[in-house]
This record gives structure tokens, C-alpha cells and sequence, in this order.
């Protein structure tokens, strides 16, 4: 999976449409803006539809705040 659009946050706290890169499909879910969260967590989210993770060349998105930047 992967972020579509991000469509709301509240200082690292952000809801999302997230979007299968091997199906399409997409779903509404929350996440955490940190670089664990991008790095780790997202791409071994599995799709709802078709149980697949991100392929091996998922390319993270950056977190809005630096890491350590207290909020």
C-alpha cells in the first residue's frame, strides 16, 4: 500500500486514502507521521483485496515535521 492523499492532520496524527500498487484499490485508514511509520509500517500494510504489500522499490514519503521535532 501506499499514500494516495493525505486528508486530514492533527500534528502527527493524519488520516489518509491509501492505494494498492499491484490493484488500485484504495481505502480510507490513520497512520502516524514519523519515519517508522512511512518506512516500516505502510509498506507492509496488505491490500484488503488482493493481500499483496508494497513491491521492494516502494519509495517512503517524507514526514512533514523533521524527526525529533517536538510538536
Amino acid at each position: 500500500m501506499k499514500i494516495k492523499e493525505i486528508t486530514n492532520q492533527h500534528r502527527r496524527d493524519f488520516w489518509a486514502i491509501y492505494e494498492c500498487e499491484h490493484c488500485g484499490h484504495t481505502e480510507k485508514g490513520s497512520g502516524y507521521d514519523d519515519v517508522n511509520f512511512h518506512q516500516n509500517v505502510i509498506p507492509n500494510m496488505n491490500c484488503k483485496k488482493c493481500d499483496k504489500k508494497s513491491p521492494d522499490d516502494y519509495q517512503p514519503k517524507q514526514t512533514k515535521y523533521p524527526e525529533g521535532y517536538q510538536i
